[in-house]
């Protein structure tokens, strides 16, 4: 029996309320049912039941220390379709103040942004299998700043992504 893909994200944060509030206002999420103290959300594109459950602690909670002090989650990624839908997403998160930086990595073209909370997540467009070259397999070892501006030029605003880790299936993971 394997694993093919994440079905859903449950986060703790101080405010329901203002949590839902960002993921539909940045990444179009709905809310699809809640309760006091609980919502659960799909992504637009999503046949999920939910993608993302909040579970709301209070305003006194700390903020979480993964990753400096102790161990935990550093972050969760969601995907888009288009290179188009990335720079939408990317200037949503610019007017709140919410982008913490933007990343090539070859197959992968990601920005990364922090919720209400400090919580931390990745929004990326993958390479079509059809169009990754040696350049972008190469790209998975090094980390660069992302142009999105040259990468629309290259694969096309409204080319639509690749699902997953989209490697030919010549190239072999490694």
């Amino acid at each position: 029996m394997a694993v093919s893909r994440l079905n859903h994200a449950v986060l703790y944060v101080r405010s329901v309320a203002k949590s839902v509030e960002f993921y539909q206002q940045v990444l179009d999420f709905k809310v699809l049912f809640s309760f006091p103290g609980a919502a659960f959300l799909q992504a637009p594109a999503s046949n999920n039941d939910h993608d993302l459950g909040l579970f709301e602690i209070g305003d006194k909670a700390g903020a979480s220390s993964a990753g400096r002090s102790t161990v935990g989650l550093y972050h969760i990624a969601w995907e888009v379709e288009t290179l188009a839908d990335l720079e939408v997403i990317a200037e949503r998160l610019k007017e709140r103040r919410a982008l913490v930086g933007a990343s090539d990595h070859g197959t992968t073209k990601a920005i990364y942004a922090k919720d209400p909370d400090g919580i931390e997540f990745e929004v990326s467009w993958l390479v079509p299998a059809q169009l990754i070259g040696d350049v972008e397999r190469e790209g998975r070892k090094t980390i660069r700043p992302l142009d999105l501006e040259r990468e629309k030029r290259r694969f096309g605003a409204g080319t639509r992504g690749g699902v997953g880790v989209s490697f030919p299936a010549a190239a072999p993971v490694q």
